[in-house]
């Protein structure tokens, strides 16, 4: 309740003081509206609030104004649109990502100076808000080196590309050709562990006369988190009296070390990251050649389900693990890109810019600390114990993209109010994803516990081919209108064509009103992630087949292959400057996604409460061998199953209150509202007859797994060599429905239990001063109140542990939008020369 209060209160705090005058220039705030943009314009020199689009433009400083020192999370905390993803399964949790305005992660095109970012080729398999992301990941971009990012909240499609239907984030670098910096934090939550260390440098070079390179490298480390209960299996309760695991027939596990907490799953990876890059430039004659890149490599390990004692036993009764044991999946990443190309102005008036970028990322996966349970039962005899190694290969995948692209633009006078600005250009982009088998025990029979490795059958690599054309032209027939126009015809070697189009407009009624409009169309052809993973998933009691939608197996349960996602997004947003130093912005919006590649809901072969002929026969067909062990198999697979409406609003105010000779303080208040509809649901295929291709729980990860509505009041006090950061944001309610044993939708919602997370205040604050005019201490705390998410519905999690399933450790949801970590603090010291 005093929480509640202290957020009440500094939301009214900040209404009142909105109308506060502008004061003379202080350190950035989060949402620069003067800021000069290149995002969503072919028009140069157009400021983010006169912009026909919504930008929301971050800088430098906003960026790093966050405890975390990653991307992703630095975006999050000042985009309320922008949603992080705190926890994901399996592989999912070792590459973590974000959505933009509640869609999908592959609905946002990263950009690096304006030039594509290759996606991860770790994709995010199992059910969940984030399931099917395949996005750029934004930890190999490194802070340090960043100058600024413009959100564009808007489809794009026809200006960038056939997948920016969210919209787009463009990362400018730094261009600095001299001085640099030095930062080093550290942190850790309040309670749940995750000591985290970075090192970040930064160093602007001039090597020649007209040029610059500026360089970064960046070093981190992040430890293990732990938010779970007690393992309930190696403890003595009523729910697990006739268990063979039960803590009196294994005493020995009570003298591990964290006992009875021994399943660890719930909680953030442990990881290691280093990545460096350049941002290069020079001018010989009217011609700027350049080039940027990035290079980073990544050790990540993810704990897994505590294995207990009597798992693995031998033919001769041997017991390789008396004390049980806790895999752990392991991944070496190296994640590379570069950019190089020229641009300038041709004699006739065009300006030109030609670029090519190749970018890969590649992802080795290992299992640690494990056994292969057949392997080691079938190598055994009566009379001598099994074998099986600890450490397994699993396979590998990389992901590989290579864009090439000319833009060309001139100016016109044709007699309008402004020159009408024309832009062309042609974009070629080639794409490669495989899968490699891992070494033969790690695929064993049904595989290693906890990750089993691929199988020669899973192994292989997929590839296309695109090319584009585009045209766009702004232009403003009279002093308050401008007009941006764009069209764009795409060919994919595997989906055929596309044509697509926008239209943007703004009137400016007076200096103190204008409205904006958007409509738009958009096509994305599904990752070659998603039309070709293929794995199984496995826990101590369950084992589930990812199956690849264009196989022979899928087949067999009705799926043959994906189809594109066609989109139309329609938006209209007003400006108003009332003077007094305030900005607003309201953008509402509604984007509807026709054949939405999503994940299916988990379909049972055995253990659920509807179980299918057919999928059995799928599994069968997917040669997989599934462990005889578990209580629950099943398969997943990517769909074009249902067509999607999102509904929402963007919100913006900025101003600054002069304090005189106590500095200044600059206010915003950001918030996102959003809405997200299942409106058609694709017919069942006859071969899942008495079921679906989903649930009520997958649904709710579309509909209300993101909080309803989120808002952010940022207050920046400056003062001499002093300032005070504090942001208070409100998370609307979140939820999905949930059974154990799956949620059809022909059953009543009644037969699911609703697993909730109310709406929540989270305080974040960030104090700073300047010891010397080059050195700042900061120290500071996200969710300064060390809030967590409202606990899992009990009578849910009751059914876990009456059936003794995995071990079941979860206490949070995990499409928590703020985390299931608390609060986390830290400090960090900044070097500037």
């Amino acid at each position: 309740m005093r929480n509640l209060f202290v957020g009440v209160s500094a939301l009214v705090l900040g209404a009142a003081m909105a109308g506060g005058v502008q004061a003379a220039d202080a350190e950035t705030d989060a949402t620069d509206v003067e800021a000069v943009i290149v995002t969503g314009t072919r028009t140069t020199g157009l400021r983010a609030v006169d912009s026909p689009a919504p930008i929301t433009v971050l800088d430098s400083t906003a960026l790093t104004r966050v405890g975390q020192t990653d991307l992703v999370q630095a975006i999050a905390q000042n985009v309320p649109s922008f949603n992080a993803q705190s926890f994901g399964s399996d592989t999912a949790n070792l590459t973590l990502s974000a959505k933009l305005r509640g869609l999908s992660p592959n609905h946002a095109l990263v950009l690096i100076n304006g030039k594509r970012r290759h996606g991860t080729a770790n994709l995010a398999v199992l059910g969940g808000a984030f399931q099917g992301g395949a996005s750029a990941d934004l930890n190999f971009v490194s802070l340090g080196s960043v100058a600024r990012v413009e959100v564009l909240q808007e489809g794009a499609a026809a200006q960038y590309g056939s997948d920016a239907i969210a919209g787009v984030i463009n990362i400018i670098l730094k261009e600095n050709d001299s001085g640099g910096g030095i930062t080093a934090t550290a942190g850790k939550f309040y309670s749940a562990g995750g000591k985290t260390a970075d090192l970040t440098l930064n160093l602007g070079l001039k090597p020649v006369e007209n040029s610059f390179l500026n360089l970064t490298y960046q070093t981190k480390y992040h430890d293990y988190t732990f938010v779970g209960d007690v393992d309930p299996r190696v403890t003595n309760t009523s729910f697990n009296i006739n268990s063979t695991s039960r803590l009196s027939r294994y005493p020995q596990v009570a003298s591990l070390p964290g006992f009875p907490y021994l399943n660890q799953i719930t909680g953030d990876a442990e990881y290691r990251l280093n990545v460096g890059g350049y941002n290069f430039g020079i001018d010989i004659g009217d011609v700027k050649f350049y080039s940027f890149g990035t290079y980073g490599d990544k050790y990540a390990s993810g704990i897994q389900n505590y294995r207990v004692p009597n798992l693995v036993v031998g033919r001769d009764g041997s017991i390789p693990r008396p004390f049980g044991f806790s895999p752990r999946i392991v991944i070496q990443e190296t994640d590379y890109a570069a950019t190089g190309g020229f641009k300038g102005e041709l004699a006739s008036g065009w300006n030109y810019d030609v670029a090519t970028t190749y970018g890969e990322d590649s992802v080795s996966l290992y299992n640690k600390d494990s056994l292969n349970r057949s392997l080691y039962i079938d190598t055994s005899t009566p009379t001598t114990p099994g074998f099986s190694p600890s450490d397994f290969y699993n396979g590998a995948f990389i992901f590989t993209q290579w864009t090439s692209q000319i833009d060309l633009g001139r100016e016109l006078d044709v007699g309008f109010a402004e020159p009408l600005n024309l832009a062309i250009g042609a974009e070629y982009r080639r794409e490669s994803y495989e899968i490699k088998a891992g070494d033969p025990g790690s695929y064993y029979k049904e595989g290693v516990q906890a990750y089993p490795g691929f199988e020669p059958t899973d192994a292989g690599k997929s590839s296309r081919r695109s090319y584009a054309f585009y045209g766009n032209v702004a232009f403003s027939p009279k002093e308050p209108l401008k007009l941006d126009l764009a069209a764009r015809y795409e060919h994919f070697s595997d989906f055929g064509d596309t044509f697509i189009v926008k239209a943007t407009g703004r009137y400016d009624f007076n200096e103190m009103f204008a409205i904006r409009a958007t409509g738009s169309t958009g096509f994305r052809a599904p990752t070659l992630a998603e039309g070709n993973y293929s794995a199984t998933n496995v826990s101590p009691t369950s084992a589930f087949v990812q199956l690849p939608p264009n196989s022979p197996a899928a087949a067999l349960v009705g799926v043959s292959g994906l189809d594109p996602e066609k989109s139309r997004n329609y938006s209209v947003g007003f400006v108003v400057k009332p003077g007094a130093g305030i900005t607003a912005t309201l953008d509402i919006y509604q984007i509807s996604i026709k054949d939405r590649v999503v994940g299916s809901a988990t379909l049972f072969g055995s253990g659920g409460t509807v179980n299918l002929p057919a999928v059995r026969a799928a599994i069968l067909a997917s040669g997989s061998v599934l462990d005889p062990t578990v209580t629950q198999t099943g398969i997943n697979i990517f769909t074009n199953g249902l067509d999607t409406r999102t509904r929402g609003a963007d919100l913006v105010v900025t101003t600054r209150t002069d304090l005189d000779d106590w500095g200044s303080i600059q206010w915003s208040l950001t918030g996102n509202w959003s809405d997200t509809k299942v409106t058609k649901f694709a017919k069942p295929p006859v071969q899942l007859q008495g079921a679906s291709l989903f649930d009520r729980t997958s649904v709710g990860f579309l509909e209300t797994s993101t909080p309803e509505y989120r808002a952010v009041l940022g207050a920046l006090w400056t003062w001499d060599k002093l300032s005070v950061n504090v942001k208070e944001s409100l998370y609307g309610p979140a939820s999905i429905l949930n059974n154990r044993l799956g949620c059809p939708l022909e059953l009543p919602a009644s037969n699911c239990f609703k697993l909730n997370i109310g709406t929540t205040f989270i305080t974040d604050l960030e104090v700073s001063y300047k010891v010397l005019e080059s050195v700042k201490l900061t120290i500071g705390a996200n969710n300064l109140f060390n809030k967590y998410p409202d606990k899992l519905n009990e009578a849910y999690r009751n059914t876990f542990l009456a059936a003794n399933a995995n071990g079941y450790v979860t206490q949070y949801p995990t499409f928590s939008a703020f985390g299931i970590n608390g609060g986390y603090y830290y400090s960090k010291i900044a070097i500037t020369f």
